[in-house]
């Protein structure tokens, strides 16, 4: 065994977390380093959607709306999301997409920022959808849309500006945005923050209420190993609440459901980002998922993460040959999420060659290698093994 072999073994066998990846479906031969895309099969929850499908829904049918709590799911689930995101309960509601509440979230934001207020800036950087969202609710605001990179932000805010949509984790580089001092920033200017925690949520704290976030957005199909197309979430702050004014107002969002009142009256609280009929089989996954969270610290997390992170970038640096590949992550904790980034010219045909060898992360054109790093089922020998792979498939 190598030196950093023997390494990766003592730092497994000293890990706190280490327990946690018997709840996860992943085979031993195996380095699943694409958490930050899907994640990974919770052991447990292909049982309890069995239950949901043959029992609550083939055998109570209607009556589970009521008796096995299908109605009031989106705010349960939203209250076991809370903790995660630093968030006090009552304050985040789950359904629909992540652009889906994009949408709701800098729509509700410039609205409630004024009419005097005509700039929406937009994290130039940010996944694709997001600056498609942000374009469609500047036209139908009225505002003119301004891209900027968020570490250009402070010094484009101005009295115009109305709302902010930042990212809290880049997706191609896995840089870490200073979430704090920029949710400062727009509230000096009057605006309001919107932050987009797609891959930030179940890998590090993100202090929602502390940081006075305004609203937040998050899918849960990462990190939270909610299961493909797994329901997004919305979180408004308690603040906002009683002004929050969704563009997609639905039944499900209405103050008297089962009224079916031709006027709109919305309901109190973060039930007004509710629209429609909830996913329940979806929806009931991703409950179920997240109880691989329960006894676990979000710092623990965080601390592990970066571990295997800085691990990762030294088995990098022993195994792969000088210049073949460039690091685009931060080095610098405080602005590193949970993935490393690695330029590679030639990074899709690498990547087909390491998911045959058993080394699974993705790809990112034109030429960017992705590794996420779930702390709660990826160990140092998985880190060493991946480090050790990449190293001979470019060798």
């Amino acid at each position: 065994m190598s030196e950093l072999g023997e390494r990766a073994a003592a730092l497994d066998a000293a890990d706190e977390l280490a327990g946690s990846r018997k709840q996860f479906v992943i085979e031993d031969d195996v380095v699943y380093l694409d958490g930050n895309s899907l994640g990974a099969l919770p052991a447990h929850v292909p049982g309890r959607v069995e239950d949901v499908v043959r029992r609550q829904w083939g055998e109570l049918r209607i009556r589970s709306w009521e008796e096995s709590g299908w109605w009031t799911a989106p705010e349960r689930i939203g209250d076991r999301i809370a903790p995660l995101v630093g968030a006090a309960a009552g304050q985040i509601v789950v359904g629909d997409s992540t652009s889906v509440n994009v949408f709701k979230a800098v729509v509700a934001a410039a609205r409630m920022a004024g009419e005097d207020r005509d700039e929406i800036l937009v994290d130039a950087t940010t996944f694709p959808t997001d600056g498609y969202i942000a374009e469609s609710a500047a036209r139908m605001t009225g505002r003119t849309l301004r891209p900027v990179t968020p570490a250009d932000v402070p010094g484009v805010l101005s009295d115009r500006t109305a709302a902010v949509l930042l990212n809290h984790v880049d997706y191609r580089t896995g840089r870490l945005h200073d979430l704090p001092s920029l949710t400062a920033a727009v509230h000096a200017a009057g605006a309001l923050a919107v932050w987009d925690l797609c891959h930030s949520a179940g890998a590090l704290p993100v202090g929602l209420d502390e940081h006075g976030v305004d609203l937040a957005v998050g899918c849960t199909y990462k990190y939270l190993n909610g299961g493909p197309g797994s329901p997004a979430y919305l979180y408004v702050r308690h603040a906002h609440q009683d002004r929050f004014d969704s563009p997609l107002p639905g039944w499900n969002s209405h103050a008297d459901p089962f009224g079916m009142r031709a006027d709109f009256e919305p309901a109190p609280g973060a039930l007004r980002g509710r629209v429609g009929t909830p996913d329940i089989l979806s929806m009931l996954a991703l409950e179920a998922a997240l109880e691989v969270w329960d006894g676990v610290s979000i710092e623990a997390v965080r601390a592990k993460s970066l571990a295997l992170t800085d691990f990762f970038l030294e088995c990098v640096a022993a195994y792969v040959g000088e210049g073949r590949v460039e690091s685009l992550t931060p080095p610098a904790h405080e602005r590193r999420g949970s993935q490393v980034a690695l330029r590679c010219p030639d990074a899709g045909d690498v990547m087909k060659r390491l998911i045959e060898r058993g080394v699974v992360g993705d790809f990112r054109h034109p030429d960017v290698l992705r590794f996420g790093f779930t702390p709660l089922y990826v160990g140092f020998a998985d880190v060493e093994r991946a480090g050790r792979v990449l190293g001979e498939v470019l060798g």
